[in-house]
């Protein structure tokens, strides 16, 4: 028993105020108090708790303090507990010395002093702790040495019928014990586990081992042991440091176990799990194929369906000039957006085929983002769009092909255009970041990305929403157009967003080049560096 568990102490008088007094005076101490109102009702108590201390009453109604005292001391479990004697009335010597002969550790005349009555309950309580917590130590202790006893009886013949084979190392390396199925598992009689293991293994295996005796721990590792039957069975040992009771090395115990059947099993679950991922990941491919079709067929019929509608009209009648001029401006911009869905197309199928050629040279990107956002900017008056834009004028050249990047930036920003409502801000700005590369920013105040989309953004045929009725056309195939190209110069581009209706950040960060690299490479006299010959990927 800890030192601070309260302990049981047992109240006993008929009159209920006395146990409040006493309750109020020895509650102080944080043991449990627990009341009973007569002899016959602290006997059922003591029948299933054990008592520090009893402080019983002795002018009581029917059975009285010195008969409950007597009935205490005939039973075995509470004939040795401490009891305090409590009057207020019998306070002659007969009465003290019944009550001593009853077994009482005391016999205190009421009024009693509060102080004194705590510092004597206090003291039996704090001995019954004591008192039980060596008895539970010799318990233990008891129980300890029988234990050691069985286990010297019982470490030979458990030994030798151990599933797995047990080694035991002395601190200079020597192996002092093996038992039966050690030998099994190793195939020989050699006790040096160390020089069965497979030549293909052993470096690995004893690299390992010299670590765990040098840094200690445990050592777990998993190899082959060289056979003669040609069968290297897989095994697995693990090993950890043996001490003495003062804290002294005593060398290392280990087992060693076949594991071969679970290697096997291993591997075909393996199999069958890569199978099966194949198959989902087909599955996946072909329902997002037939999705993209199902957008392609809406995509390009949508347009033609307009453009059409209008020569249907113009050839049924003759409009005015305004109206024939609204018709051709429609069968114009229709005309163009298939025109820009069939060059997707065509780039992702390249991007496939691995056909897609740049023309490398020395490029400024501002030039290059002023030319897109020039590109872009009916779209973004037609919707009152706010266009920010922030250019580091001094950031050296880049190697790569300008209709490309110019195709990246126009891409980005059509899309920023496209997901944002009217009257929102777009902002592109184009600076130095801390790796001394080129970063392009295009932020917008649109729709935003959903975490769960955000990581197949720049996935092919990939939409968030893949719907022919969605609210935003297009194919899917802008941003894995506009990250292969990056990654062809040798860049990376990152989508950020803060949540649905937040808007969404994309950042392009591309390699810069140095006069040197841009001269060698104008004038052909050197080679290109190695970090340019990375990124010129044909």
């Amino acid at each position: 028993m800890p030192l601070n568990t309260p302990v049981n102490i047992l109240l006993v008088d008929d009159q209920p105020e006395n146990l409040l007094a006493l309750e109020a005076v020895l509650g102080k101490l944080g043991e449990n108090l627990v009341q009973a109102s007569s002899g016959e009702e602290a006997l059922r108590c003591l029948l299933n708790q054990e008592f520090a201390v009893i402080l019983l009453d002795v002018q009581m109604p029917g059975m009285d303090g010195f008969e409950t005292a007597n009935l205490i001391r005939s039973r075995a479990r509470s004939q040795h507990t401490p009891i305090i004697f409590l009057t207020a009335f019998d306070s002659s010597d007969q009465g003290i010395f019944r009550g001593y002969s009853l077994g009482a550790v005391d016999y205190l005349i009421k009024p009693i002093n509060s102080d004194i009555l705590v510092s004597k309950v206090s003291v039996f309580a704090d001995l019954f702790r004591k008192n039980a917590a060596v008895q539970l130590q010799s318990a233990q202790l008891t129980a300890m040495n029988a234990e050691l006893r069985r286990s010297e009886e019982q470490f030979r013949s458990l030994s030798a019928s151990s599933p797995s084979g047990i080694f035991v190392i002395d601190p200079m390396g020597r192996c002092t014990y093996t038992n039966p199925r050690y030998h099994t598992v190793c195939g020989t009689s050699n006790q040096n586990w160390c020089q069965c293991i497979h030549p293909e293994d052993r470096d690995r295996a004893l690299f390992q081992w010299n670590a765990y005796l040098q840094e200690g721990g445990e050592f777990s590792e998993e190899f082959r042991l060289q056979s003669q039957d040609d069968r290297d069975p897989w095994v697995q040992v693990r090993s950890c440091p043996m001490f003495s009771q003062t804290g002294e090395a005593q060398g290392h115990v280990g087992t060693i176990e076949d594991i071969t059947e679970r290697k096997e099993a291993e591997v075909t679950r393996a199999q069958v799990m890569r199978e099966q991922l194949a198959r989902q990941e087909a599955e996946v491919a072909n329902r997002m194929k037939d999705e993209f079709l199902a957008v392609l067929s809406h995509e390009l019929r949508t347009p033609l369906n307009s453009m059409l509608g209008w020569v249907r009209l113009l050839r049924s009648k003759q409009y005015d000039k305004k109206m024939f001029d609204r018709a051709l401006e429609t069968i114009e911009r229709n005309a163009e957006t298939q025109a820009q869905l069939v060059e997707d197309i065509l780039d992702v199928s390249k991007i496939i085929r691995g056909k897609l050629r740049l023309n490398y040279r020395a490029i400024q990107l501002s030039a290059v983002i002023q030319a897109a956002t020039d590109a872009v900017r009916p779209q973004i008056e037609a919707k009152s769009l706010l266009l920010e834009t922030d250019f580091d004028p001094n950031l050296p050249s880049i190697w790569g092909d300008s209709t490309r990047l110019q195709q990246i930036v126009w891409n980005l920003l059509t899309n920023a255009v496209k997901f944002t409502p009217s009257e929102g801000r777009i902002t592109i700005r184009l600076t130095l970041d801390q790796a001394q590369m080129a970063q392009i920013t295009v932020t917008d105040t649109g729709v935003g990305i959903d975490a769960e989309f955000l990581p197949q953004v720049f996935d092919r045929f990939r939409q968030a929403d893949s719907t022919t009725t969605r609210s935003h056309n297009g194919l899917g195939l802008g941003l894995a157009i506009v990250r292969h190209l990056v990654e062809i110069h040798g860049g990376t581009i990152a989508a950020s967003s803060p949540g649905i209706g937040l808007g969404a950040t994309f950042i392009v960060r591309l390699p810069l080049l140095n006069s040197s690299e841009i001269q060698d490479k104008l004038r052909g006299e050197s080679p290109i560096s190695a970090d340019v010959a990375q990124r010129v990927i044909w």
